[in-house]
This record gives structure tokens, sequence and C-alpha cells, in this order.
């Protein structure tokens, strides 16, 4: 076995950290574009930030129209507004929408055209400028990754831009900033962050590496997803989340992720079902399909969840059919959806091939999968999802 290792950024870690963030942009810059979303400027989560770096002689502006699933035509008017603004840095605050549009923005400063054109693998020539991210939820890992998944409106087309350029330069994680998030967001983004590990672990791509960071991140999510969501002041539990969740986002930089996400791809181009929400809803179908294509590791999973003690000698392929199970009753307990059709959102068995085209046409996840999967799988897992 070989395979690279590198932990990108500097990120910093603990309560009241976000105070940091002066320190962090230096006594260079003087004009910061914040991206965040209406949400944390209604609740003072953004004006706080901003008051933080006024105090450090820092002039802000601040963006707020990210959507839930945002899209180019977004990040392209940010952007533009970024130039004009003459940013020297680009600060994301928020879930994963913000900081996938903070890290697209801050390419996007320095490089000419739309957000539409860098969608790819590699395609960004020049770097941007200092990017920091602050997650307000503990999910996307997006403050670790070099992704920026962005929708098309004019054809529903969802898809990232992935490029070494997005890594950002510094992640402050401070879990205080996550307890204002209420259940479902807690719930789906923890959800997200869980998958991430799971895929990254059961990716034909992990190494000994990955393998370490997403281990840690599943037990953490399996002890302490429940509490953070129906307990949301419980600020150990956050703490624990939000560890986990930036563990979770070193599994995927290094090992990728599978299946699940491609599959959930569509549901958000095409009906706008938020990410966390879609991944969480076809997890446990994706792990059933995928089951004896590496039983063993799915058994470990079904261990770090807590579903059974892990020094059980349960049977492998019991352990991966149960891992569906737990998965799925986990999502009870969380009270996510678990089908297509409790979603409302207009989908029928109509839909299916186009869907199961666009999820194959998300090729790096895909690939990344132990299972290979065609369209009629694709289709097969969207049926057993739908009821």
């Amino acid at each position: 076995m070989s395979f690279e290792m590198f932990i990108p950024g500097k990120a910093f870690f603990g309560a009241g950290v976000v105070s940091k963030v002066v320190e962090l942009i230096g006594n260079g810059v003087k004009k910061v574009f914040l991206v965040t979303d209406e949400n944390l400027v209604r609740h003072g989560t953004a004006k706080r930030l901003e008051q933080i770096l006024e105090a450090g002689g820092v002039e802000v502006q601040i963006f707020h129209e990210v959507e839930p699933e945002p899209s180019v035509e977004t990040t392209d008017k940010a952007a533009a507004l970024a130039r004009n603004f003459g940013a020297q840095a680009v600060v994301g605050l928020g879930g994963g929408s913000c900081m996938d549009v903070a890290k697209a923005v801050s390419v996007l400063v320095t490089n000419e055209g739309s957000a539409a054109n860098y969608q790819g693998l590699g395609l960004v020539k020049k770097p941007g400028v200092l990017k920091i991210m602050i997650p307000t939820t503990a999910g996307t890992g997006s403050e670790v990754t070099f992704t920026a998944v962005l929708i098309r409106r004019s054809d529903g087309f969802k898809g990232g831009i992935n490029d070494e350029k997005l890594f950002a330069d510094y992640a402050i994680l401070d879990p205080e900033l996550t307890m204002t998030a209420p259940p479902k967001v807690t719930a789906a983004s923890g959800m997200d962050a869980l998958i991430h590990a799971l895929e990254a672990y059961t990716s034909i791509h992990a190494t000994w590496f990955s393998d370490m960071f997403a281990q840690e991140a599943i037990r953490r999510i399996g002890k302490w997803i429940r509490i953070a969501t129906w307990n949301g002041k419980n600020l150990e539990a956050r703490s624990h989340m939000q560890y986990a969740a930036y563990l979770a986002g070193l599994a995927l930089v290094h090992a990728g992720v599978g299946a699940c996400h491609a599959l959930s791809y569509p549901l958000g181009g095409m009906f706008g079902v938020g990410h966390g929400i879609a991944n969480a809803l076809l997890i446990p179908y994706v792990v059933r399909a995928n089951a004896f294509s590496c039983p063993g590791r799915y058994t470990n999973v079904l261990k770090w969840l807590g579903y059974v003690d892990e020094g059980s000698n349960i049977n492998v392929r019991d352990g991966a059919l149960l891992c569906a199970e737990a998965l799925d009753e986990l999502l009870e307990d969380l009270e996510l959806p678990r089908t297509l059709e409790s979603l409302s959102v207009g989908i029928t068995s109509e839909h299916f091939p186009e869907m199961a085209e666009k999820a194959l046409a998300v090729s790096r996840p895909m690939e990344n999968n132990p299972r290979p999967f065609d369209k009629e799988l694709c289709i097969k897992i969207y049926e057993e999802a739908m009821k």
C-alpha cells in the first residue's frame, strides 16, 4: 500500500476561538468579504463576527443570500460584489452551503468568469485570496475539503469545483456557534458527517491514514449525535460533533465518498432536497446494496456506532446487513425522513431513469464505491427508497 498524507490548512478548536479571526487575518488585510445566510444574520451570529472584525480595524461587507442548496448564479453574484469591494480575504460563516460559496468566491476574485467554468477537477488557474472557514453546523466538513458544490439553475446540474486551491487557509471550530442549530439541522448535518466517514472508510481508496480519521469520527457521532440533536445546549455533545465532522472531512479528503453521495445529488439538483437529508435518507439502502462488497468493514461500522459490543464475534454477513438496519434506526431516532415519498417534493418513479443517469454522471464518488453501480442498480435503490 502506498498513499499520500497531508492535513490542509490550520485549524483551531474550542469554545470561544472565533475571537482569533482578526489575528488570523493579519495586519495586511483591511477588507473582508463575509459570506453567510439570512438565518445567521437573524440570530445575530453574523453581526457578532462583523463586530469582532471591525474592532480589529477591518472593513467588512456581508453577503447573506446563500441558499440551502447554493447555486452558481448566487455564487457569481457574490463574487462580483467581492471583486467590486476589493476583498483581500473571504470568510465563510455557516453550514456547508455558506462555506462552499465562500471558497468559490475566494478563487473567483482572482479568476475570471463564472463558477460554472470551474465545475470539475483541477480547473482553477490562480490561487484565491485568503479564506477562513467558520462552521456553525457539525456536518459537511467543508472547512477542510477542496470542494464547493453548486447547482446550475439553468439545467439542474449539481457539481463541485474540485481543486486544491479551494482548501481553506484557516478553519475556526467553535462548538458554541453550533448551539443555535435546531434539531433537524443538527441531525441532518450530523448524518452528513457520519456518511462522509462511513463512505471514506468503505471507499476503494481508503488507506490506513484515512481509516484513522473515519473510525474516530464514526465512534464520536454514534455516541453523541442523538444528544446533540435533542439536547442542543449540551456543549460537550456539540464539541464532540464539531470535532467529528472535521475528522470526517479529513477522511473524505483522503479517500473520497461513494454511491450515496452520487445518488443524493439529483435529489438536490432536481427537487431542492437538502444535502444532509438526501444522504441520510439513502444511506441504509446503499449500505444494503454494498453489504457484501466489504462486509468486514460494515461490521466494524456497526460496532463503532455502538449497535453491538465491539468484542462480539458477530458473523460479518450478518454484521453488514445489521449496519443498514442500525442506520435506519438512527434515522428514526433523529426523526429524519426515511422514504422519498415522505419528502413530498413531487418525486415519482417516472423520474428515476433521469435521476439514475445524473447520479452516474457524478463519476468520482461512483468510482470510489466498493460495488460498481449501473443505471439498473441506481433505479432499484430509488425504488426501494420510495416507500
